[in-house]
């Protein structure tokens, strides 16, 4: 097991009169390789969730582990090191450095880490190598969220958090950001965790954790697994 969460609770506000629970008792477990997908409308807690995850947010009780490794109440200095090493992000706004290249945005993530994978090859995967020398204003959004994720799989990480990856993208865009993913998970193995409020993406995860005001709604497993190609929204 890569992933596991008991009984985790986050909450807003100064005293019991005013406190916002954004989580609420959130349990539960991703095995290594599992692309799952958290569904739920605006404000019913995934981003909270994700940030947790990805130690940029904190959490006031439970247990949250990666790798055996404890969430819970990291100092500034280890929760650096910990999204350094052990997370990849994937954001709704691609977030690239503006004056660094398509491979300069990949190395600089790779170099972070020793035991990253190898720079060209992911860019070939990406299929990105015609444009590995541009730098983010000169591709479209499309080919900038694949730097993105490019970006995140070179760490070669313990996971990768994808928030609305495709929030900002037409829907051609979309469904190529999209094939990526599932090509990742695939080549690599990659254990995938994506934020959407997409529903039809459902059908393209190992799991499916459904949110509702903070609290686990749903988590099923989809033994009926579709390709991206096969999904239409």
């Amino acid at each position: 097991m890569l992933l596991e969460i008991k009984n985790l609770n986050k909450t807003y506000g100064d005293s019991k009169d005013n406190l916002f629970y954004a989580l609420k008792n959130v349990s539960f477990s991703v095995d290594k390789g599992e692309f799952v997908v958290i569904l739920g409308p605006s404000g019913c807690g995934k981003s909270t969730l994700l940030n947790i995850l990805g130690a940029i947010d904190k959490f006031d009780d439970g247990e949250v582990t990666i790798n055996g490794y404890s969430l819970f109440n990291l100092s500034e200095t280890k929760a650096t090191q910990y999204r350094r090493k052990n997370v990849g992000f994937v954001f709704q706004n691609y977030n690239l450095v503006p004056n660094l290249t398509v491979r300069e945005n990949i190395a600089l993530s790779a170099s972070l880490v020793e035991d990253s994978l190898d720079i060209d090859e992911i860019i070939d995967s990406l299929g990105l190598t015609d444009h590995k020398e541009k730098f983010p204003r000169q591709i479209s959004g499309g080919q900038q969220q694949r730097v993105s994720i490019g970006r995140a799989i070179a760490k070669n990480p313990d996971i990768i958090l994808a928030d609305e990856p495709t929030g900002a993208l037409d829907y051609k865009s979309s469904k190529e950001v999209l094939s990526i993913f599932e090509e990742i998970n695939q080549k690599y193995q990659a254990t995938i965790i994506m934020v959407t409020h997409n529903s039809a993406l459902k059908e393209m995860a190992d799991r499916v954790i459904t949110l509702k005001d903070g609290v686990i709604v749903s988590n099923e497993v989809n033994n009926n697994k579709k390709a991206i190609s096969e999904i239409e929204w």
